[in-house]
C-alpha cells in the first residue's frame, strides 16, 4: 500500500474483520452468532468505515469495537443462562445486568443495547446515564517538575523527552502524538510552531531545540520505504507511525504518567485561556473543554468565540482625548 501497488485501506479495519471471523466461529450458539454478525455488519463496521474516511482508526478505537462485540456475546450468554432471549428481555433484565456488572461492562454494552432497541429486537426499556470516569490529574507542581526533567535531563532517551513534553505541554493523547508529521512543524519569524489545531501552537526554545535534534536522529529510518518518511515518530512497518502502545511503554519506563499528565495539562489550559480557544488550538471538542472549564472553575464562561482580531463593522477607536 505504501508503494502504491495495493489500494490504500485502513489496516485496523482489516484487523477487526479478520478477528471478527474467528470470534463468530467461536460462538457455539448459532442464533447468538447470527445476532452478533448482524450487529457487527450493520452497526460496528459502518461506524469504523465512516471514521476511517476522515482520519485513521486508532488502536484504541479498534480495541473498543472488539470489546463491544465481545460484551454483546457475553450479554446473550447471560440471558440464555436465565432462560431469556432478546425478545423476552425488558427493563427488568436490563436493570439486573447493570446491577451485576462493573462500569466498564455497562458502558461497553450500551451501544449494542441501543442497536437492539432501534432494531426492535427487545422490549422497550430505558438505559441509565452513561458513567464516564476521568483519570485524576497530577498536581500542577508535579507536572512542571516532569516537564523540567524532560527538557534538561540528557540521560533520558531523546524520543521520550520529545514525546513526553508534547503530552505534558499540549495535552495530546499518544494516538495523536504518533501521527504528527514533519509538515506539522514550521519556523516563522524565528519562532517554532507545532500544528495541533488552529492556529499552530508556539514551541518554547528548550523543546524546539530537542525537536530538531530528534528530527535529525529519528529511529526506524533505515528500511527501504522509510528513507523519505515524514512521520515525527516513524514505526517499523512501511509507511506507518510508531504504535501508541510502544510510545506509552517508552514514556512509562521513564516515569511519565501520560493520562494523568494530559489531564492536568488540559485543565491548566482552560484555566488560563478561553475554552473555545483551547479546543481549536489543541484539537479538542468544544463541549469537552467547556465542561472542563466549568469543573475547574474557569472564569471564561462568557467568552464569545470567533475572530477577535477584526473590529465590529462601523466601530472606530476613540482618540486619547475622547471621553
Amino acid at each position: 500500500m505504501t508503494c502504491g501497488i495495493l489500494p490504500a485501506i485502513d489496516k485496523r479495519i482489516c484487523s477487526f474483520e479478520r478477528w471478527l471471523i474467528e470470534h463468530l466461529a467461536s460462538i457455539p450458539d448459532p442464533d447468538h452468532a447470527q445476532i452478533i454478525r448482524r450487529y457487527a455488519t450493520w452497526e460496528v463496521l459502518p461506524r469504523l468505515r465512516t471514521r476511517a474516511e476522515t482520519k485513521p482508526v486508532t488502536p484504541a478505537a479498534r480495541r473498543r469495537v472488539a470489546d463491544q462485540v465481545k460484551q454483546a456475546a457475553a450479554f446473550l450468554d447471560w440471558l440464555a443462562d436465565r432462560d431469556h432471549t432478546l425478545a423476552t428481555c425488558g427493563q427488568t433484565g436490563i436493570d439486573a445486568w447493570h446491577a451485576e456488572h462493573n462500569r466498564h461492562a455497562r458502558n461497553t454494552i450500551r451501544n449494542f443495547l441501543l442497536w437492539c432497541s432501534a432494531s426492535k429486537l427487545t422490549r422497550p426499556f430505558r438505559l441509565p446515564p452513561a458513567q464516564i470516569s476521568r483519570a485524576a490529574p497530577m498536581p500542577q507542581a508535579e507536572r512542571l517538575e516532569l516537564i523540567g526533567r524532560l527538557l534538561t535531563d540528557p540521560s533520558l532517551p531523546l524520543r521520550a523527552r520529545v514525546a513526553g513534553s508534547i503530552v505534558l505541554l499540549y495535552a495530546q493523547p499518544l494516538s495523536r502524538v504518533v501521527r504528527l508529521t514533519l509538515d506539522d512543524i514550521t519556523r516563522a519569524q524565528q519562532q517554532t510552531l507545532l500544528r495541533l489545531g488552529e492556529p499552530p501552537s508556539p514551541v518554547p526554545e528548550p523543546l524546539a531545540e530537542l525537536l530538531f535534534r530528534w528530527i535529525d536522529s529519528r529511529d526506524n529510518m533505515n528500511t527501504a520505504t522509510n528513507h523519505a518518511c515524514r512521520w515525527l515518530f516513524p514505526g517499523r512497518r512501511a509507511g506507518q507511525p510508531l504504535h501508541p502502545d510502544v510510545l506509552a511503554t517508552v514514556l512509562n519506563h521513564v516515569g511519565i504518567p501520560t493520562t494523568a499528565g494530559r489531564t492536568a495539562a488540559i485543565r491548566q489550559h482552560v484555566l488560563e485561556m478561553p475554552a473555545p480557544v483551547v479546543a481549536e488550538a489543541l484539537s479538542y471538542h468544544r463541549v469537552t473543554t467547556a465542561k472542563l472549564a466549568s469543573e475547574v472553575g474557569g472564569t471564561w464562561s462568557r467568552y464569545a468565540s470567533g475572530d477577535h482580531w477584526r473590529s465590529p463593522p462601523g466601530w472606530t477607536p476613540r482618540g486619547t482625548g475622547d471621553s
